[in-house]
C-alpha cells in the first residue's frame, strides 16, 4: 500500500481526497490545509487526521506521496520542503507563479529523485485520449488548424491569477500534447472587463513548426461553460466536446487519397459525419492512478514537471504579447513588434 496525503483541501483539493480514498493500492493518511475548519471538515467526512502545520503532517504520517492543492503562490515553498524531504508529489496548474520558480523545482525533483506530475488534467479526458490516438493513425490527415474554446461565468474561487494561467494553459497544454512539436510564434491579446487587476479574457493564436495554426479563446464572461476543440486537416475535422466526453469526425469527401490525386483540386465537401465511441471515465481518476504508478514503478507520469514547465513558459510568454503588443517568436527567443510585422 502507498500512503497518499492531500495539502489544500479546497474546492480542487478535496477531490482528490475522495479519489486517494477509493484508488486500489493507496491509502489516505491525511489532510492538511491552513483553515482548521476546513481541514477538521474534510478529515473528519474521511475518517483521517488532519493538520493545519503540514510538515507536521510530513514528519508524523510519513506519506508516499502527496497532492499539492494550495494556491499558486505558494508553489513553490511548499514544493520544495516535500522534495527536500524525498516526498513524491503531484501539484496541481499551474506549476508555479514564474519560470524561475517552476524551474527550482522541475531541477530539484530530478536531483532527488523525486516524481513530480502536474494537474493538467484534461490529457486524462477519454475523448482527448482517443483523439490523439486517432490522430497519430493520420485519421485527419495533415493538421491544418487546432481550434480551443473554453467560456466559462466568473469563478469566485479564483484569487491569485488571470485567465492566461487559469484556463488557458489547458488548451495549450493540449494543444503542445495533440501536436507534438514546436511552437514557433505566437501572439496574443487580453481583456480586464469584470476584473481591475488581472485579465478575464484572452484570445491567442500559435504557430508550430509544421505551419498548423492553432487558436484560443477563452473567458469568464460568458454566462454557459463551454469546453470544446476542434481539429482540421486535409481529411476532414474533428470536434471534441471536453465537458460531454464526445468525439466526432466530419469527413472531407474529397479528401486526397493515393487513388485519386486529382481529388486534391476539387475542394472541400461535407463527407460523412462518424460518432466515434468513448469508454467514459472520470479525469481525476485516470490522473491520479497514472501518478500513482509512476511513483510504484518509479517511471515518468503523463505530465511531468518539465511539460509543465513549458506550458507555463508560452502562457507567460502570451502576456507578455498581450502587454506589450508583440509578436513572440519563440526558436530564435526575439520579439518582433506587431507594426514591424505588417510592414
Amino acid at each position: 500500500m502507498l500512503k497518499a496525503a492531500v495539502i489544500g483541501v479546497g474546492s480542487m483539493g478535496r477531490n482528490h481526497v475522495r479519489v486517494y480514498r477509493e484508488l486500489e493500492g493507496v491509502e489516505l493518511v491525511a489532510v492538511s490545509d491552513q483553515s482548521e475548519e476546513t481541514a477538521a471538515h474534510i478529515g473528519a467526512v474521511y475518517s483521517v487526521p488532519h493538520y493545519t502545520d503540514y510538515l507536521r503532517m510530513i514528519e508524523e504520517c510519513k506519506p508516499d506521496l502527496v497532492t499539492l492543492a494550495v494556491p499558486t503562490d505558494k508553489h513553490y515553498k511548499v514544493g520544495l520542503d516535500l522534495i527536500e524531504r524525498r516526498v513524491n508529489l503531484l501539484i496541481e496548474k499551474p506549476i508555479a507563479s514564474t519560470l524561475d520558480e517552476a524551474t527550482e523545482l522541475v531541477q530539484s525533483a530530478r536531483q532527488s529523485g523525486v516524481i513530480l506530475a502536474v494537474g493538467h488534467i484534461e490529457r486524462f479526458n477519454p475523448a482527448v485520449i482517443e483523439l490523439r490516438r486517432r490522430l497519430r493513425e493520420g485519421m485527419a490527415g495533415r493538421i491544418y488548424n487546432i481550434h480551443a474554446q473554453r467560456l466559462s461565468p466568473y469563478p469566485t474561487r479564483i484569487r491569485d491569477a488571470g485567465v492566461v494561467i487559469d484556463l488557458a494553459s489547458h488548451d495549450i497544454d493540449l494543444m503542445r500534447y495533440l501536436l507534438d512539436q514546436p511552437i514557433t510564434r505566437l501572439y496574443g491579446e487580453t481583456l480586464r472587463s469584470i476584473n481591475s487587476d488581472r485579465e478575464d479574457m484572452f484570445n491567442g493564436v500559435l504557430r508550430f513548426q509544421s505551419g498548423a495554426v492553432g487558436v484560443l479563446d477563452v473567458n469568464w464572461i460568458t454566462p454557459k461553460k463551454v469546453r470544446m476543440l476542434t481539429i482540421t486537416g486535409t481529411r476532414g475535422m474533428f470536434s471534441c466536446d471536453l465537458l460531454s466526453q464526445e468525439l466526432f469526425f466530419y469527413e472531407n469527401e474529397t479528401a486526397p487519397s493515393q487513388w485519386d490525386a486529382l481529388s486534391v483540386l476539387r475542394g472541400v465537401n461535407e463527407g460523412n459525419i462518424l460518432g466515434i465511441r468513448i469508454q467514459r471515465h472520470e479525469p481525476l481518476a485516470a490522473e491520479l492512478a497514472d501518478f500513482v504508478g509512476a511513483v510504484r514503478s518509479g517511471g515518468k507520469p503523463t505530465v511531468p514537471g518539465s511539460d509543465a514547465l513549458e506550458t507555463l513558459r508560452i502562457a507567460l510568454d502570451f502576456m507578455r504579447s498581450a502587454e506589450e503588443q508583440l509578436i513572440v517568436n519563440l526558436l530564435d527567443t526575439n520579439v518582433v513588434g506587431v507594426a514591424e510585422q505588417m510592414l
